[in-house]
């Protein structure tokens, strides 16, 4: 979909600050944008990213959690982002359907074209025109944040976990190569930036 952009990669890459710092760019250049997230971005969504994330759902089933995350996106297209479109605003989301063919796809052993299946009515068309991926593997993304957050039951998974969502990734990136951007993020926070801002007006976005 024209103008919707998503922002991926393993836990601790640093998505929320550069989404933090790319919503500053463009707000300092007057452009029309919204910035959102998933799980979440609407009040019935975030009640569901609470669900997913508690550590307490430890029984949560693998298909349970495809689910969800499913039941999020639906709400929170219809609610947000398809709204947002319509006013002829560019979308960025940190997260989006990729984040659950890495995670439940590819890490729970789901198999992609099962969780593609959970998620076609929930998606539809609404496939971003553009996803940013920021291509740094675990245990660095890990050691940069200081470990993983405790009120995050997906973060709290051991890194072989981790390790697979980053292959799970890497896979989906190298099957979509005019869609993903992949971003290299072994470097400083401004380089890292730099780059972002360099493929997207590459490609017109800016």
């Amino acid at each position: 979909m024209k103008n919707f952009l998503t922002i991926e990669g393993c836990e601790g890459v640093g998505k929320t600050y550069h989404t933090r710092r790319l919503k500053q760019y463009c707000i300092d250049n007057r452009l029309n944008v919204l910035f959102t997230r998933e799980p979440g971005g609407s009040e019935v969504a975030e009640k569901i990213r609470n669900i997913i994330l508690d550590p307490a759902n430890k029984d949560m089933t693998d298909l349970c959690e495809a689910f969800l995350y499913a039941s999020s996106r639906a709400q929170h297209l219809q609610e947000i982002v398809i709204p947002a479109l319509k006013q002829g605003k560019t979308v960025f989301c940190d997260r989006f359907v990729d984040s659950s063919y890495a995670y439940q796809g590819v890490a729970r052993g789901l198999g992609l074209e099962r969780v593609r299946r959970i998620n076609e009515l929930a998606v539809g068309e609404y496939m971003p025109q553009y996803t940013l991926f920021l291509d740094l593997e675990p245990s660095k993304a890990f050691a940069r944040k200081g470990g993983a957050a405790k009120d995050d039951r997906l973060e709290l998974l051991d890194l072989d976990f981790h390790k697979k969502v980053y292959e799970g990734y890497k896979q989906i990136a190298e099957s979509e190569p005019q869609r993903i951007i992949t971003i290299d993020a072994s470097g400083s926070k401004d380089e890292t930036f730099a780059r972002i801002i360099a493929a997207l007006k590459e490609r017109n976005v800016f």
